[in-house]
């Protein structure tokens, strides 16, 4: 059974599966928002009349797209849950969760560890990763773009799908096929998943647009998913069942907060002594909750101060120890 190598970092719960020094696959969690798999008594704040579908209320204030709901659910009733999908952000807002109504025990939000070992996978907590290419895949998310030999991959996440362009300077057909390997590892490394749409290079004989169907097919074996064939302009569309935000939707549609957290746990990672000083632009400034700095302090049993930078980009605030 393949093992994923989980951190439990302050406000976000980060799993990678390596072969070698390079991840696979990857995922990340920031706990403290509905989860698939929790079961939780909620409030049924709104129905559609005529419709199996409404809104309902968690006991955190979070409201969740609730479907399947029997004849009886009325608003203002409570109604106990089952989450089946986490909010997905989006640029401007955000997707709510989706619930529907169960009859199973109470089960409290599940982490990323217990939701990994869920889907099949052994898992084992680590205090940091193994030297490997997590960095790279992180600047590669915020980036959104993936280079592969003769041509890149540009990855943006959109409210109806997320859309991948592949441009590169070989003729159509071999770059269409030279981006098969690299778009099928970018989708585990990215854990994406629901409506995604591919942008090849326009390929007018048939047999050359079979060919990378099937390539597409046999580099996608081991993940469920639906796909259509590849059309006349170069498009195909993928369709895989949706948990929770990728790598790529955390760090595009929140860069601060996902830098915020990156910085946290770079700050976990300072060996020397000292007070942990943590320079970062003044938008992940204020992403840093206070109850954020605080746990870092009691983890590291240190003082903990920021200072901000607005020259500095975005991604690229440090940790360091100082002494007075």
């Amino acid at each position: 059974m393949a093992e994923c190598l989980v951190e439990e970092g302050i406000a976000e719960h980060r799993a990678i599966l390596l072969d070698g020094a390079v991840v696979v696959r990857a995922w990340i969690d920031w706990p403290g928002a509905l989860a698939e798999g929790q079961v939780e008594d909620a409030l049924l704040i709104s129905r559609t009349a005529g419709s199996h579908r409404g809104t309902a209320r968690f006991a955190s204030g979070e409201e969740a797209l609730v479907d399947r709901l029997p004849r009886d659910a009325s608003e203002g009733a409570p109604i106990r849950l089952e989450v089946t999908r986490a909010a997905l952000p989006e640029r401007g807002r955000a997707k709510l969760a989706q619930a529907r109504p169960s009859s199973a025990p109470l089960r409290p939000r599940p982490s990323l560890a217990e939701a990994l070992r869920g889907q099949g996978f052994a898992t084992r907590t680590v205090r940091r990763f193994p030297d490997c290419d997590w960095d790279e895949l992180w600047h590669e998310a915020a980036d959104g773009v993936v280079a592969f030999s003769g041509g890149a991959l540009t990855f943006s996440p959109t409210p109806a799908m997320t859309v991948i362009d592949i441009d590169g300077d070989l003729p159509p057909r071999e770059l269409a096929l030279a981006a098969v390997p690299a778009l099928a590892r970018a989708i585990g490394r990215f854990d994406l998943a629901g409506n995604i749409g591919i942008d090849f290079p326009t390929l007018e004989a048939k047999a050359d647009r079979k060919a990378v169907d099937s390539a597409l097919g046999e580099a996608l074996d081991h993940w469920p998913h639906e796909r259509t064939a590849m059309n006349g302009f170069g498009f195909v569309q993928i369709a895989a069942r949706l948990r929770r935000p990728s790598l790529l939707h955390r760090i595009q549609l929140d860069p601060a907060g996902a830098a915020a957290r990156r910085l946290l746990r770079q700050a976990e990672r300072v060996d020397e002594p000292g007070e942990l000083l943590l320079t970062c632009h003044p938008a992940v400034e204020a992403a840093l909750r206070p109850e954020w700095r605080e746990s870092l302090a009691r983890r590291t049993g240190r003082p903990v101060r920021v200072a901000t930078d607005p020259g500095l980009a975005m991604m690229a605030g440090f940790a360091q120890a100082v002494t007075s």
